[in-house]
């Protein structure tokens, strides 16, 4: 074999485009959005839809996706779903995430895309069909009348860092054929209108493992014994973000999901691809972001010349078009990782962190290149910022993920005298 026989065989092996029928996906998903949701978001705009126009808006997008082929993209077959992979969601997701409702007219949205995926790996075959079929289809027949179904993940609490799940104190003891739990819980997403919690409560006092404490557990809603608090005010308004408190709570031991001690394990089995899953939908906000942006900057004429034309302008551009180049560069490897059955723990904590601290910043420039306009409810752009705060400390804050890096760039240079296994692991 030639050198240059070589560096053409080379260069084919890495190739950073969608084969055709996932480039077709992602235009289709485009054109649903421009269709079916931003219509119908628009409609709503206006503020005077009540909850009963909410919902048939809903159910009508919800509908539109099942028509064209687009429901529930990233479940199996058997389930209802159209069977794609990490690195086909990205695109997906990327897309859905440029709009306010693409994710959840997709039934992709979170809490219920990481829980679908945690009942698939974890339940028992009657709980899939109890929690994970339902899940899936978007709604339960109750008497005799489709309800619509969604859950949440109940983990967090107020008394302890929520970055580490060894501290937990809602507790469960067994009593008969029975667990009965008691606890606190706050910043529960989905919480409201959700028809089951999977919840995280301690059942050892001391195991040889801090991380074999817990157990998870399937909670119907309602049920006695759970109560929603409130929904928890934040920056960006009130967004379904509950405290629950848990007293004396009942549930049969068929309702442990996976084995008892297995809650952390399974808490971080699910964390990992849903943290991925968010970083995607980040993605599409910061393209957005940046579109605006530029946008702008080609139709606002001040002191003499166009804002494009202006150094300081062209500078923030550049530096949101190499930020967002880098974001979807590192989405897609971590992607390709998992869907390759590979270690991608540290690959995810990178995106996690820069994602998230890149679309703060690409959304804060494009609101200052649009100045009070960007600043003003005219724009999408404040409430974007406002909403994009939480992403550097939701699914693990930017501290724990550093210090977990870090760990993993040390342990690797001990272990093989550099730190290229940290960095990735790529052929470079």
């Amino acid at each position: 074999m030639t050198s240059t026989t070589f560096c053409k065989t080379a260069v084919m092996a890495i190739d950073f485009s969608f084969p055709p029928e996932l480039e077709e996906l992602r235009v289709k998903v485009r054109e649903f959005l421009d269709t079916v949701v931003r219509p119908i978001e628009q409609r709503a705009d206006d503020g005077s839809w009540d909850r009963n126009q909410w919902v048939a808006g809903i159910v009508e997008m919800r509908g539109k996706a099942k028509e064209w082929g687009l429901w529930l993209p990233h479940m199996p077959q058997e389930w209802g779903g159209m069977g794609l992979g990490h690195v086909a969601m990205a695109s997906v997701s990327a897309e859905a995430g440029k709009t306010r409702m693409g994710p959840f007219a997709l039934n992709a949205q979170a809490p219920d895309e990481g829980n679908m995926h945690t009942l698939l790996h974890w339940a028992t075959d009657q709980q899939k069909e109890d929690y994970l079929r339902p899940l899936c289809d978007g709604f339960k027949m109750v008497d005799g009348k489709p309800r619509a179904f969604r859950s949440c993940f109940a983990m967090t609490e107020p008394e302890v860092a929520g970055s580490d799940p060894t501290l937990i104190q809602t507790r469960a003891y067994e009593d008969g054929d029975t667990w009965v739990i008691n606890g606190h819980k706050w910043f529960i997403s989905g919480a409201r209108g959700a028809q089951f919690a999977i919840l995280i409560a301690r059942t050892e006092d001391d195991p040889d493992l801090p991380q074999a404490a817990n157990s998870a557990f399937l909670v119907d809603i309602p049920s006695e014994g759970w109560e929603i608090v409130r929904d928890v005010e934040t920056l960006a308004g009130s967004h379904n973000h509950c405290e629950i408190r848990i007293t004396d709570l009942v549930v049969h031991k068929d309702k442990m999901l996976g084995g008892r001690g297995e809650g952390h394990l399974l808490g971080q089995a699910r964390l990992g691809p849903a943290r991925l899953a968010h970083c995607m939908r980040w993605i599409g906000q910061a393209e957005v972001a940046l579109d605006m942006m530029v946008d702008r900057s080609l139709n606002r004429f001040a002191h003499g010349s166009l804002l494009a034309e202006k150094q300081g302008i062209q500078w923030m551009i550049a530096d949101s078009a190499m930020e967002l180049y880098q974001c979807k560069l590192m989405v897609l490897h971590a992607a390709y990782l998992i869907d390759a059955g590979s270690d991608f723990k540290s690959e995810v904590s990178m995106a996690k962190h820069f994602v998230a601290n890149s679309l703060w910043r690409i959304i804060d420039r494009a609101i200052q290149v649009h100045g009070a306009l960007g600043y003003s409810s005219d724009t999408p752009l404040g409430e974007m910022l406002k909403q994009a705060r939480w992403a550097r400390f939701a699914d693990g804050a930017d501290e724990v993920h550093q210090m977990r890096i870090a760990q993993r760039t040390i342990a690797a240079y001990k272990d093989y005298g550099t730190t290229k296994a940290a960095t990735g692991n790529l052929p470079l």
